[in-house]
């Protein structure tokens, strides 16, 4: 197990990590998600050793790896590295760089890495230098050096930056059967939280240098305790109101407010994309199409849904081909279950 406790660490008196708290498990994939500066490779680097903090600590299977006052050095921790790079060096062959970093050389050595390198399915590789890979292949070898010394930790730094979105599908994929096969804890840095979900176990959004909050993807998604979190999972839409007697009251309807909002707070309420149904019956409130773009497996539906004086612009995810005409007037309602309701400016 890999454990953060209370750690804290900053670059020239400024605060990128504070009190961070949190583990993995063997064999758990778990992803640290947030914006950029958020503290996220940071805490790889310290988990790695190529930091120290300032406090708190780091342990693995309960042994000190780092603390304010002593650090175990990154070739004795037993942990594998991906940079977002891939940092592979172009004058070796990719079997060369894939058993760089064995502290056996020989025949062992050599049949470790074709191992490894047949494990992330490049094996007909080996022989190749990085500049005649494509991007994931260079990432599959970058994988296979990290998991070639069979290392307790995997780090990997925003894995799949470099590749374009139809290959980074295909290939996280086979990373993460990789990554469950191999048992190890891993631990990995992202901002797509797409990517984040598809991939973890567990998932720690961070913000500012702190944890605001962890837990399974399904639990995050569904159970966002803030706006910043909400928002994060997915494209919103966002309506204000005021709370009187326990409900928001919108141009969409009323909401139920979380206990902690008095009568007369303002209240954002944060509706998911995909929460907003275009009704074929006469539920829901009338709202103007815009504009309708068809996105592949969905469309995005601009709507416009009049409050009296103005009106409030509004997006539904869809799915598929839809008939719409823009200009027309439907029915919109929304899916309570992903309609969530935060203090306004919280």
């Amino acid at each position: 197990m890999l454990e953060f406790d209370q750690v804290q660490h900053a670059y020239n008196g400024t605060q990128s990590v504070n009190g961070v708290s949190f583990y993995v498990e063997r064999g758990e994939v778990v992803s640290l998600l947030g914006p950029s500066g958020c503290g996220k490779t940071t805490l790889l680097r310290l988990a790695a050793g190529l930091e120290k903090p300032r406090a708190g600590c780091i342990r693995l299977d309960g042994q000190l790896l780092s603390d304010s006052q002593v650090t175990v050095p990154p070739e004795q921790r037993g942990i594998g590295y991906m940079f977002q790079d891939y940092a592979l060096f172009p004058h070796l062959t990719v079997l060369q760089n894939v058993t760089f970093g064995l502290s056996h050389r020989g025949s062992g050595s050599t049949r470790r890495g074709l191992d490894v390198l047949e494990q992330v399915g490049i094996e007909n590789a080996a022989d190749l230098y990085p500049h005649e890979l494509s991007g994931g292949q260079q990432q599959r070898v970058a994988l296979a050096r990290a998991l070639a010394p069979n290392p307790a930790v995997i780090l990997l730094d925003e894995p799949y930056a470099g590749l374009d979105s139809r290959l980074r599908e295909r290939i996280r994929d086979e990373m993460l059967h990789v990554l469950k096969a191999a048992n190890a804890v891993a631990l990995m840095v992202t901002h797509d939280a797409e990517e984040a979900m598809f991939m973890s176990d567990r998932i720690v959004v961070l913000r500012d240098g702190k944890v605001v909050q962890s837990g399974r993807p399904v639990n995050l998604y569904c159970q966002p305790n803030s706006a910043f979190v909400a928002e994060f999972f997915g494209e919103v839409n966002r309506v204000d109101g005021v709370v009187a007697n326990k409900k928001v009251s919108t141009p969409l309807g009323d909401f139920d407010a979380p206990d902690g909002l008095q009568n007369g707070y303002q209240a954002s309420v944060i509706i998911r994309h995909e929460a907003l149904f275009i009704d074929p019956g006469n539920d829901g409130v009338i709202a103007e199409v815009m504009e309708s773009r068809l996105l592949g497996r969905a469309s995005l539906i601009h709507l416009s849904v009049p409050t009296g004086r103005s009106e409030i612009h509004l997006h539904a995810r869809i799915p598929g081909l839809n008939s719409i005409e823009v200009g027309s007037q439907v029915r919109v309602r929304v899916d309570p279950s992903q309609a969530f309701v935060f203090q306004a400016g919280a």
